[in-house]
């Protein structure tokens, strides 16, 4: 499998960019992957250390926080000598804060060090960090699951992608034959997702939703609620965290799938499920899109902080959740929760992308799926995913905000009624700059 965020890497290293690098994700995105990876093919030796599974290189940390002698010590562990030459991972360093501490040390040092870090719930320690976070001096990037564009270079369409790719630039209508291979294959990773090792199985079974693992996307459930054992503050808070995880498929079954903390625990309020909504955002696992309260930048100014939609990190993780069949899902369907399914995938695309995306519903006759800003524009989407028809309101909210760009994803193909731009939704990863 390819990623493009072997290019975030790149860019990291080809700069020799000061700041240690690290690499924010939920579990099995494929962080470790893609570090080593990168290292294998660009680096002639890399040291990779997993902190959960060495402690006695993670007590070095509770030293001296000196660069060299940190280096010294691990390795004389080792028993090869790491120098600046040679790239440094550690793996899991959310286990050790003191760890964290000494990226701000290698930032400093005279010497330009090549430090990597990663960890699945990196984000959550963050968050929750006692000591001084080296503010400044670590370069924090966001990983996330495979976007549709890397789940078709996975499946040997990279053709499939160019041609899409090239629709979307020039506006122009994809041959019948090929939105129809495109649309199949989007259907397919509905189910599948992004994440690689449900990829995999995919490939593995040629094609085949039905000969997948079905236990991959259960096992990850579990592991990820093992996980909130290890970095919650009490028993009761982890009750909380997997209490809002598995109110997410209810909440977005709704006609209106704003949060709601009731459809959690009966007379639940803010007070008791804002932690776990925290948590569960740090760790990677979900996505809230916030309301705005005017269309106006910067859009995080006018942000309803009380008002938001959550979805899930992946939309595999949704679908197998929700035990949607793959029938459920295709364009003659008319399964209501196909709806939830589809915002959470485009969601899921644009996030990847790495836009910050919010939604607009100033009155009951206009609410706008989604708005971003792209290229410098406030741009208004809609999704047309079955879950209820909404084309009056993207018509009113082009009659009041007059906006430069208007975009409607679907299952039609590429073109501009209107004034409205229609975006396949296999093409939603095209509005994003990282590429191949």
């Amino acid at each position: 499998m390819d990623r493009k965020f072997l290019q975030t890497i790149g860019d990291w290293q080809r700069k020799k960019i000061k700041e240690p690098l690290m690499i924010i994700g939920a579990r099995q995105v494929g962080k470790t992957w893609c570090i080593r990876e990168f290292c294998r093919k660009n680096m002639p030796d890399y040291v990779y250390i997993n902190l959960e599974e060495r402690p006695d290189i993670a007590s070095v940390f509770e030293g001296n926080l000196e660069p060299e002698g940190l280096l010294r010590q691990i390795s004389q562990i080792l028993g090869k000598r790491i120098t600046e030459d040679i790239p440094l991972i550690l793996d899991e360093i959310q286990v050790s804060e003191r760890a964290i501490t000494s990226l701000k040390y290698f930032c400093e040092s005279e010497r330009n060090y090549r430090i990597i870090c990663a960890g699945s719930l990196l984000g959550v320690k963050l968050k929750r960090f006692s000591s001084s976070f080296p503010v400044g001096k670590v370069r924090i990037e966001h990983m996330y699951p495979m976007d549709f564009e890397e789940f078709l270079y996975a499946c040997g369409e990279e053709l499939l992608a160019e041609g899409i790719r090239d629709a979307y630039n020039q506006k122009s209508p994809l041959a019948e034959g090929i939105h129809e291979k495109a649309l199949q294959l989007y259907h397919d990773y509905l189910l599948v997702g992004g994440m690689p090792a449900a990829v995999q199985s995919y490939l593995d079974s040629g094609k085949m939703i039905s000969g997948m693992d079905s236990l991959f996307y259960k096992n990850l459930t579990l592991a990820y609620l093992a996980d909130m054992t290890k970095y919650v503050t009490s028993p009761a808070e982890g009750v909380k965290i997997t209490e809002v995880y598995n109110s997410i498929p209810r909440q977005l079954s709704r006609e209106n799938p704003k949060f709601k903390y009731k459809e959690v625990r009966p007379r639940a309020n803010k007070r008791d499920f804002s932690g776990p909504l925290d948590w569960l955002n740090a760790s990677g696992m979900i996505h809230s899109v916030h309301k705005l309260d005017a269309v106006m930048s910067p859009m995080k100014s006018y942000e309803d902080v009380d008002s938001f939609k959550v979805y899930l990190s992946d939309v595999g993780l949704l679908s197998n959740m929700s035990g949607l069949q793959y029938k459920d899902l295709l364009s003659s369907s008319d399964n209501v929760f196909k709806g939830a399914v589809i915002e959470n995938y485009v969601v899921q695309q644009l996030i990847a992308a790495g836009m910050n995306l919010y939604y607009f519903k100033p009155s009951d006759s206009m609410e706008i799926d989604l708005v971003f800003n792209l290229g410098g524009q406030i741009v208004p989407a809609e999704i047309k995913s079955g879950r209820h028809k909404r084309s009056r309101s993207l018509l009113n909210y082009i009659d009041e905000y007059h906006p430069e760009r208007t975009i409607r994803f679907s299952e039609r193909n590429f073109g501009l009624t209107g004034g409205i731009e229609s975006v396949p939704l296999y093409a939603v990863w095209c509005l994003g700059e990282r590429r191949f």
